[in-house]
């Protein structure tokens, strides 16, 4: 269900994307010579829509409690749509993180959860889901103020996918079991799975509700208690689902979300000694500082979905119409913030300028504005470092020579809105090739055979996600193969279900979320031998 919500909703975006039309920003004339064509861009100078949710939380939940941080200290979350301060929220530090999992670890070892009926715990968990499809317009609301997504998305996609994920999980809450295994000798073998403990979580800013149930559910699910720390972007809406959780019957300590920076709340949690597993979503840098962090204090297992330079293939056989609007949803979806988004566009020689100009075409139509006004696809970047960061990825695309057919400037004067940017006669060692730009730049470079752009494809640290658009069912199959990639989207792109395993090769992370494999993050295996005396079988 929610892969096909998330399926219509890229269908009316660009069918409305098609159809709409409004003043834009003045045509750029850049000191190389070339021209910028104007933008749909109507919302972004017009008055902002005042959102429509009211802010209940903003401090740290700790033991069934809301409370302040320790130290008292608050730190601003941010409008991006203005740059204008939101709300204060607790500021959490060490004190705040040893607070949250001393009642995290409480409430697994003496609390009811653990020792709860796994079909008990099921209920919890969609008795909490039924409190967000209720709550849905006031969480894609706070969702969309506090990260600058298009609320029509937050609304239609992203809570009801939510929502979905605990479902799912519940579910799985009561077939969780272990085996009987046949062994050589009079024993009776048989294998427990068991919570693994107190799970630290930390999650990002581009997806906050999505990352929280791709960590929370999973973990709930095998009994295990938790500390999960938010983006310091995007700290309200955990809070807000926090609360639903309480309402839903889930027992004090077992869920503590506690706001703050990587290095005062995310490294005391990735270090702490009485937390027995780590996940992290975020980049691939940081990654690397979670897992030495994991290792140096008490080896603590650890999960990580990381950073992703994916490249969407299009074949020569291609229906280009169609290719055009995969390539284009594939890159500027979210804003272009998305870890898996196909950020580097290979399209073989011979449709290469046919595509270059319907994709130009189609880069100028998009609708950029206030997240809030419907028709809008694409709001602001996060945050004023990501919004600088994307600028000069784009001025480094343009000092190397490749051509900019579209875009490359901000839009309006307030907020962070970026102009959606299309680069054609993109080589491989140029930055915006290699780095992981995570903004509305789409990277056009040309191939002429599938040896050629599988080695090209490849030749990168990520490995998180790939596209392939082609009707050669041979042609898709060798590619999907071929790619060193977690996942291979064959004639589609983003297409996300609680069932499908998500996850990277090589610097892309370690392990996987969602469907049944994440499961495994959370539990640890027993063997049980038990002598057996005169069995009537073996």
């Amino acid at each position: 269900m929610a892969a096909r919500r998330l399926s219509c909703l890229l269908s009316r975006s660009l069918s409305a994307s098609s159809s709409s039309s409004s003043s834009g920003s003045a045509s750029l004339l850049l000191s190389q010579g070339r021209r910028v064509n104007r933008f749909s861009t109507a919302a972004a100078t017009e008055e902002l829509i005042i959102p429509p949710v009211q802010i209940s939380h903003t401090q740290h939940l700790i033991n069934g409690q809301f409370v302040d941080a320790a130290s008292g200290k608050t730190f601003p979350t941010y409008d991006p749509r203005t740059g204008e301060v939101i709300a204060h929220v607790a500021a959490g530090d060490a004190e705040d993180i040893n607070r949250a999992v001393a009642a995290a670890r409480k409430a697994f070892d003496e609390g009811p959860w653990p020792k709860m009926s796994a079909y008990e715990r099921s209920r919890i968990l969609l008795r909490f889901a039924d409190l967000v499809e209720k709550h849905s317009e006031e969480l894609a609301a706070l969702e969309t103020w506090n990260n600058g997504k298009p609320y029509e998305q937050a609304l239609h996609a992203e809570v009801p996918m939510f929502a979905r994920l605990f479902h799912y999980y519940a579910g799985w809450a009561d077939k969780i079991h272990g085996l009987t295994v046949p062994a050589d000798g009079k024993y009776h073998v048989h294998t427990l799975h068991e919570p693994i403990g107190v799970a630290g979580q930390i999650i990002p800013w581009n997806f906050p509700l999505l990352m929280f149930a791709w960590k929370v559910g999973p973990a709930l699910a095998c009994g295990n208690t938790i500390v999960l720390k938010s983006a310091e972007q995007t700290p309200l809406t955990a809070l807000y689902v926090a609360k639903l959780f309480q309402e839903a019957g889930l027992p004090p300590g077992v869920l503590n979300v506690v706001s703050g920076d990587g290095p005062t709340a995310g490294a005391p949690l990735a270090s702490h000694m009485d937390v027995d597993k780590v996940a992290f979503t975020g980049s691939t840098d940081t990654g690397k500082i979670i897992l030495e962090l994991a290792a140096r204090s008490n080896l603590k297992p650890v999960t990580l979905e990381l950073g992703g330079k994916s490249p969407f293939i299009i074949c020569e056989d291609a229906d280009i119409d169609h290719a055009v609007e995969l390539a284009h949803f594939a890159l500027f979806f979210n804003q272009g913030q998305c870890c898996c988004a196909g950020s580097r566009t290979f399209v073989h020689e011979r449709v290469y300028d046919e595509f270059i100009e319907k994709a130009k075409a189609r880069a100028v139509k998009r609708v950029v504005g206030d997240p809030f006004k419907k028709g809008v696809e694409q709001g602001p970047q996060i945050d004023n470092e990501q919004f600088e960061k994307v600028l000069r990825y784009i001025r480094a695309g343009i000092d190397s020579d490749a051509t900019l057919e579209c875009g490359g400037g901000r839009l309006g004067s307030k907020g962070y809105f970026i102009e959606p940017t299309v680069f054609s006669n993109v080589k491989d060692d140029m930055l915006i090739a290699k780095d992981e730009i995570f903004g509305p730049v789409q990277s056009i470079l040309k191939f002429k055979d599938l040896d050629e752009v599988v080695r090209r494809a490849n030749a990168t640290r990520y490995g998180l996600a790939a596209g392939v658009f082609t009707r050669n069912i041979d042609t898709a199959n060798y590619l999907t193969r071929a790619l060193r990639a977690g996942t291979v989207w064959v004639n589609c792109f983003d297409v996300f279900d609680a069932a499908i395993p998500f996850g990277g090769y090589k610097m892309s992370g370690i392990g996987r979320e969602k469907g049944i494999y994440s499961l495994h993050n959370y539990l640890q295996v027993k063997a049980v031998v038990t002598p057996l005396k005169n069995p009537a079988w073996l």
